[in-house]
């Protein structure tokens, strides 16, 4: 980018004045994003606050607490009548549906575990979300998620937050480098989830003390199964749960209501050991159980790879970094295989207990803050 000599950059790295530069703020109608709007809105910016409707309106105003839900909606619209920057509701239903929902369900059937929240980054908010800014003339989108975009020698770098306890690198590992070009991370550099409710109070937001949404937002109360028999009516079909050695232990009603890693709920007792749901067989309906050494992991196929080094993926044999595979656990040492542009074979260098085909592995560097992307764990060896 060619500087102005008469501006200094302003904070989101354009040399002009802050009032000549718009950056459209995706609002989900929590505190996260309301902080950013309001922030960027007091410092002078042209913000656009443009909030997406995901999913049926009348079914989402029953909910509260989940990202887009209708009462969401309403608080994002009142951030951008107090702070005085226009607010658009775009009818995202049909996007959300072919995009997210159905993969979503379609994952379930097939026995993985999907991670819905990365593909609706991906596909939907930076994707259309992000083209629909260039069409209302953004020089940035801006969001509430707490990661950080930081400038390096060769382009936007991803980097995790300061917080590690916020930190949603898990849920954005696909972001392509140019689509990094556009988005900007306020909050990516707070020390806290506190300091941004602190700010939401200084700017008099009334989300301020709003509770974080905790559920994945077309799923109530974490009830997947539910939401499968309605995408997908019929498909909880009942069948054996068997034991790794070939003894069938009981019945159950559907393979959707059961994930791997998965003790409680087995409905199985009279066991001499704990046993723990170690895989899905969809095609013979059959959940299959075992001991918990049976879950540890230690090699994992991953494809659909989104690669963010600064040297092509293929540049070397093997890359010696960190991997979270679950977005609740720490990174660990592992060693990445490339097998094609989008493909690899990750070897943990200590065994992970509960690794599924559907969630997501995600490349960490060996020091450092920096995200190198990452991928899909497709099926387990």
């Amino acid at each position: 980018m060619a500087l102005d000599t008469d501006h200094p950059v302003n904070l989101l790295g354009f040399a002009k004045p802050p009032s000549e530069t718009r950056v459209v703020v995706a609002m989900s109608g929590g505190v996260d994003s309301s902080v950013v709007a309001a922030y960027l809105a007091d410092k002078g910016f042209d913000v656009v606050g443009v909030t997406l409707q995901l999913y049926d309106h009348g079914a989402a105003l029953a909910k509260k607490g989940a990202c887009c839900a209708g009462i969401d909606i309403h608080d994002a619209r009142r951030v951008a009548e107090e702070r005085g920057f226009p607010h658009y509701v775009l009818d995202y239903e049909n996007i959300f549906k072919d995009a997210v929902i159905d993969e979503f369900a379609d994952s379930y059937l097939g026995g993985a575990t999907p991670v819905p929240c990365i593909r609706c980054n991906e596909r939907v908010k930076f994707k259309d979300l992000l083209e629909t800014a260039k069409d209302l003339e953004a020089d940035c989108m801006a969001t509430g998620h707490y990661i950080q975009r930081m400038d390096g020698e060769q382009g936007p770098e991803l980097h995790s937050a300061a917080d590690a306890n916020r930190d949603q690198s898990y849920f954005l590992f696909s972001t392509t480098p140019e689509q990094l070009d556009f988005l900007r991370f306020p909050l990516g550099h707070l020390p806290s989830k506190d300091a941004t409710r602190e700010m939401a109070a200084e700017y008099g937001l009334a989300v301020a003390d709003k509770p974080d949404s905790q559920d994945i937002c077309f799923v109530p109360d974490g009830d997947y199964a539910s939401v499968i028999e309605k995408l997908r009516p019929g498909s909880a079909e009942p069948g054996d749960i068997v034991h790794h050695d070939g003894r069938v232990l009981g019945q159950h009603n559907g393979v959707i209501h059961y994930t791997v890693g998965q003790r409680r709920g087995l409905g199985i007792g009279g066991l001499s050991e704990p046993i723990y749901v170690v895989r899905l067989d969809v095609d013979k309906k059959q959940v299959i159980v075992g001991p918990k050494e049976l879950l540890a992991t230690r090699v994992i196929p991953v494809r659909e790879i989104n690669w963010l080094g600064d040297t092509p993926f293929t540049a070397q044999k093997e890359w010696h970094l960190k991997v979270k595979v679950r977005s609740t656990r720490p990174p660990r040492d592992a060693i990445l295989r490339p097998l094609s542009e989008t493909t690899a074979e990750v070897e943990l260098l200590t065994p992970e207990e509960g690794v599924s085909p559907g969630q997501a592995c995600v490349f960490y560097a060996d020091e450092g803050s920096r995200i190198f992307g990452g991928g899909w764990i497709w099926r387990g060896y």
